[in-house]
């Protein structure tokens, strides 16, 4: 895909929202390419968002319908979408707030009906948009606008969570894993059911400046050096697995 292709995908005129090294950038990037190498119209397509940097991402980017909606409520405008016109291959992109805190109530619902949508939790570990507070995925010990001297728990394994709920499918994957995330999402479009991705992307603006991750390089490589693949992780001792991200496809196999 060239940048000319992408481009036609991109709102005519739109100023990429996106902090200088935010992953969402990438993210953005990585769905449209997704979509293109599956040969989908993106008129077919709805984009369901909430509020959030991760919001930012569908709209006001994307050249396709997109709902921007309430803080946690993107699921349920998404269901009511999806059940009105059965036709919409829908797309959720939201951030981990909103999906999990704010929305996880939700999310668990979506994922227990096996709704057919596409949900991608552009997962930033922190509240980027209103200053850089802790949430559910932000990792155990790190430093927040709410948790100076350290985050004191652990985050949630969203896709424990969404796989237990009954979705269809669920992967994790950092953002720079190009390849995979693009692969990921092409898969996740073709299954009839509700599918979830949680792609890390790293945040260098607001969890990368409060735990001196002086550089966006810097900030990617706290990432990089945390995330090791399922079938890695399996030869790891417990001790050996604290504060590491398990990267992979989760799926239960429910169609």
């Amino acid at each position: 895909m060239t940048d000319v292709d992408l481009k036609e995908y991109l709102r005519p005129g739109v100023t990429l929202p996106f902090c200088p090294g935010c992953g969402h950038r990438s993210l953005l990037r990585l769905i449209l390419r997704a979509i293109y190498e599956l040969g989908i119209n993106i008129d077919d397509m709805l984009f369901v968002s909430g509020i959030g940097c991760g919001g930012w991402i569908a709209s006001p980017c994307i050249n396709g319908d997109t709902l921007h909606t309430l803080h946690g409520r993107s699921l349920a405008f998404a269901t009511g979408a999806k059940m009105f016109n059965p036709k919409l291959k829908t797309m959720v992109i939201s951030g981990d707030g909103d999906l999990i805190d704010i929305g996880g109530n939700h999310l668990i619902h979506a994922a227990r009906r096996n709704m057919p949508i596409t949900t991608i939790c552009a997962d930033n570990v922190n509240y980027g948009q209103t200053g850089g507070q802790a949430c559910s995925t932000t990792p155990k010990g790190a430093v927040t606008q709410t948790t100076h001297e350290g985050n004191p728990y652990y985050p949630f394994d969203i896709c424990k969570l969404v796989n237990a709920a009954g979705a269809a499918y669920t992967a994790r994957y950092l953002v720079t894993q190009t390849s995979e995330v693009i692969s990921s999402i092409k898969k996740a479009l073709q299954i009839e059911g509700f599918t979830f991705i949680d792609v890390i992307s790293p945040c260098p603006t607001q969890f990368g400046r409060q735990n001196r991750l002086d550089t966006t390089r810097e900030a990617y490589k706290f990432f990089e050096d945390r995330c090791v693949t399922k079938e890695d992780a399996e030869g790891l001792s417990p001790a050996e697995m604290e504060g590491k991200i398990i990267t992979g496809e989760f799926s239960n196999g429910r169609s």
